[in-house]
């Protein structure tokens, strides 16, 4: 099967929908099939794998993403050969979707990663009016109805695209993870190197360092937590434009010696950070299906986090980890504190959580997609075959 990826952003941009297509191109590969990855220039970068095409473009304002409004012509050319298209973005690569592989019916399918309207108000200022959830609701109903298959990795942002509009049949595939290296007995990064002691309970985040994912609430969290149990640390892993304000706000919160920020760490390295931690917090109500909380939950960490599409539909409250509703400070500290003093129900909610982290193994995921894959194909082979018989008719006609 020749698959064809189209993004309007790839790496070396660190994003879920970045690991996403790399781990998925990476498996299916594996599997015997062809992958390409169409997406946009990035200056001074050289890709490090196979099949990934770029195309001219230019950045926005000083933001890490593109735009482009055309693919070359050996590009287009080479995507006609493709057996199906994945969208992973609807607006730039998904406009070309529609206008390269519809005419010569390649079948379309889109996954939904994001809230596109609240990343705009955090990452692009200038676009947020155009990217608000009265401009969703108007376009992606019409530009769903025009895919072959829209899939949401959970059932919340399923909910989500029902509520811009969405009327086009939505199916539930979770985006896999490769849980091997966080099953794995892995060499924990040691304590005393991070600034902690053996006997603290160590609670650690991944991410992007950006507005987006409510870091700030996260610290306002823990140093309350901080004020009621002396023997607790928190490590913030990632980088981004909020990190200088975070130091700052942990400098004047009087916790410098509970918090350790690493700066990015490699992704082969995640593994130990989580072998370290005792449990993992996230206060992000952006999250559509966050990879981390998986991985984190592989690892066997319990979760903290908000309800919200994404991190409300992995992680079960009081089962693998903690959930609180909507930006309450005192209900998520008070859930923080639990999740710290009680050792015990850690350890129950760890062993649950390593569990339930199997349902999103990239093997199963993989299979997954590539049946929607042959599904969408083999309507489009019919389609055609629809077409080609109605103007065998019709010639016939003219020949009598």
């Amino acid at each position: 099967m020749r698959i064809g990826m189209m993004a309007d952003i790839y790496k070396p941009h660190i994003s879920g929908v970045t690991n996403y297509i790399s781990l998925n191109k990476r498996y299916l590969e594996e599997l015997g099939h062809q992958v390409f990855v169409f997406t946009f220039s990035y200056e001074g970068y050289e890709d490090d794998e196979p099949n990934v095409i770029r195309c001219p473009s230019l950045p926005i304002l000083d933001t890490v993403y593109q735009v482009g409004f055309r693919y070359t012509r050996k590009a287009y050319k080479l995507l006609r050969t493709m057996d199906v298209v994945h969208v992973q973005h609807p607006f730039l690569s998904g406009s070309l979707a529609l206008r390269y592989c519809r005419p010569h019916r390649i079948p379309i399918i889109f996954t939904n990663h994001t809230r596109y309207d609240l990343y705009a108000q955090a990452y692009i200022p200038v676009a947020s009016d155009v990217i608000s959830a009265a401009a969703m609701q108007a376009y992606m109903p019409v530009f769903c109805r025009a895919c072959d298959l829209v899939i949401s990795p959970s059932e919340g942002m399923r909910e989500v695209l029902r509520r811009y509009g969405v009327d086009a049949p939505i199916e539930v595939v979770p985006n896999g993870v490769d849980l091997k290296p966080f099953r794995e007995p892995q060499q924990p990064v040691e304590r005393d190197k991070l600034g902690f002691q053996p006997e603290d309970v160590l609670l650690v985040f991944v991410g992007r360092l950006g507005p987006e994912k409510n870091v700030e609430f996260l610290l306002r969290s823990f140093a309350g937590t901080a004020q009621a149990y002396d023997q607790v640390g928190l490590i913030l892993i990632g980088d981004g434009p909020e990190r200088d304000n975070l130091e700052d706000r942990v400098r004047r919160s009087g916790i410098e010696d509970r918090v350790h920020f690493t700066g990015l760490v490699p992704y082969e390295l995640i593994p130990r950070y989580m072998a370290v931690a005792d449990a993992f917090v996230t206060a992000s109500v952006t999250e559509v299906h966050p990879l981390t909380v998986i991985e984190a939950m592989a690892s066997g960490l319990p979760v903290l986090g908000i309800i919200s599409p994404g991190v409300g539909d992995i992680v079960r409250d009081g089962v693998t980890g903690f959930l609180v509703p909507g930006d309450d400070l005192a209900a998520f500290t008070a859930k923080m504190v639990r999740l710290v003093v009680d050792h015990e129900n850690r350890k129950n909610m760890s062993l649950q959580a390593r569990e339930a982290a199997n349902s999103y193994a990239i093997e199963l995921t993989a299979q997954m997609l590539l049946e929607r894959y042959q599904k969408v194909i083999e309507q489009a082979e019919k389609r055609k075959l629809g077409l080609f018989t109605r103007l065998a008719r019709w010639t016939e006609g003219l020949r009598r």
